[in-house]
């Protein structure tokens, strides 16, 4: 998608996007066949309901067919969530992940598996796991040190409501 292109739906998207509470997190259009695909990423702190992304399809397709965006050939649009495999590439999202498990590479060419603890703007405080038997330890992180970082799926671990009661 062109620059252009792409700045011009982000103007368009935007005010509905945050109209819902949400962060317009990408905006990618590619072919599929003879027609193109829009695909609008969107996430909030609390994460996004299918209902939500419904409605805010619909906002979206009536702003798109007002405009000619998309130009005239045919498109599908799609609105979700990023998904639990997304990069962390931005301060939001790690504050977001606080509490969870996070794969981290490291640009000295390591890699670290921790919960995120706490974020601020120079880095990550983490807990690293203890191993065979061993008590976890505190480690300190900057973002500038963080080549890639992406949530690691957890299957046992409690969500913040269930905490919380």
């Amino acid at each position: 998608m062109s620059t252009t292109q792409s700045d011009r739906l982000r103007g368009l998207l935007e005010p509905l996007v945050s109209a819902k509470e949400l962060d317009l997190e990408e905006i990618e259009v590619s072919r599929a066949g003879r027609r193109r695909v829009l695909r609008v990423i969107v996430d909030s702190e609390d994460g996004v309901e299918l209902d939500t992304c419904a409605e805010l399809s619909r906002s979206i397709s009536e702003k798109l067919d007002e405009t000619d965006a998309m130009g005239e050939d045919e498109y599908v649009l799609e609105v979700s969530s990023p998904g639990a495999d997304r990069p962390l590439t931005e301060h939001r999202h790690y504050v977001r992940a606080t509490g969870r498990l996070a794969r981290l590479t490291l640009g000295e060419g390591g890699e670290l598996v921790a919960r995120i603890l706490g974020v601020d703007d120079e880095g990550l405080d983490l807990e690293v796991p203890g191993v065979k038997g061993r008590k976890p330890t505190s480690r300190r992180v900057a973002f500038d040190e963080i080549s890639r970082a992406r949530v690691e799926i957890e299957f046992n671990r409690k969500d913040k409501k269930e905490e919380e009661a």
